[in-house]
């Protein structure tokens, strides 16, 4: 079966100079989407575990210290700078964190998607990168009129957080990296993000990483799950498997550790 993403032996370390202490992120993690089955596969684990240092190599912002990452048999080393910058991006697209940083603050938002249109989705003219534009909002539940003219500050966080994924969606990738996406987003919006998750991975035939320590929107929206711990993977599999029968002690005090709802369903459910 063809391979969308392989990692092998990764490895991560930092410091190390003028006396400072190496510290290791991420060691020895292999691990595999495939080309043919679109996924949310999920990295779970506390701060501190190596998961957004494994993230910012997928996304070719972090040269790993030993092994390897391939992306649609690409090795993404060679691909993170020069022309080779832009094949990348065209494979996968970030959406961090904080909204608010993904944007210049002087620009108007309708900016980014205009130009992610042409640079990436193939828009042949302004009328064109318009339309697609209009298509991907409508997708997250946006409009253009809503965006159009406006600066980041005049958006709630929910709001802007759901541009980026219209941003992402308008590249056309084949992989979205999503690191702690709706961890700065109102409570009362974050099922409605993560479910866009999924529908995106499904129509789209997207995969999709998605990074968290919260194991009430792991339930929701994996349908794999790696567990990380002090930089090493200590738990994987499918999500219904990890998450009500953990092995390992330390995704057993993860679990424990956190009230599910009644009823709540995990992704891979029938």
């Amino acid at each position: 079966m063809a391979a969308l993403l392989e990692l092998d032996g990764v490895c991560k370390s930092f410091g190390g100079l003028l006396h400072r202490r190496r510290v290791t992120a991420v060691r020895d993690v292999s691990f595999s989407l495939s080309a043919d089955n679109p996924e949310v596969l999920t990295l779970l684990g506390q701060s501190g575990s190596g998961k957004t240092t494994l993230a910012r190599m997928v996304l070719g912002l972090e040269t790993p210290t030993a092994g390897s990452l391939r992306l649609a048999g690409e090795d993404i080393g060679a691909l993170r700078r020069g022309a080779g910058r832009r094949h990348l991006l065209g494979l996968v697209q970030p959406i961090f964190q904080n909204p608010f940083e993904a944007f210049n603050p002087l620009r108007h938002l309708e900016h980014y998607l205009i130009l992610t249109a042409r640079r990436f989705g193939g828009a042949s003219d302004q009328g064109h990168a318009e339309r697609q534009s209009a298509a991907a909002l409508d997708q997250v539940g946006l409009s253009l009129a809503e965006i159009s003219h406006r600066y980041p500050h005049e958006l709630s966080g929910g709001q802007l957080q759901r541009l980026a994924i219209a941003r992402a969606l308008l590249a056309k990738p084949r992989l979205i990296v999503a690191d702690e996406p709706v961890s700065m987003v109102d409570a009362s919006l974050r099922m409605a993000i993560v479910a866009l998750f999924k529908t995106v991975c499904r129509e789209r035939g997207i995969s999709i990483i998605y990074i968290t320590h919260d194991l009430a929107t792991a339930y929701v929206v994996s349908d794999r799950i790696i567990i990380m711990h002090d930089g090493h993977v200590v738990e994987s599999g499918a999500a219904h498997q990890v998450l009500t029968a953990p092995q390992h002690p330390y995704s057993r005090r993860l679990k424990d550790a956190v009230l599910v709802p009644p009823g709540a369903a995990v992704a891979s459910d029938p």
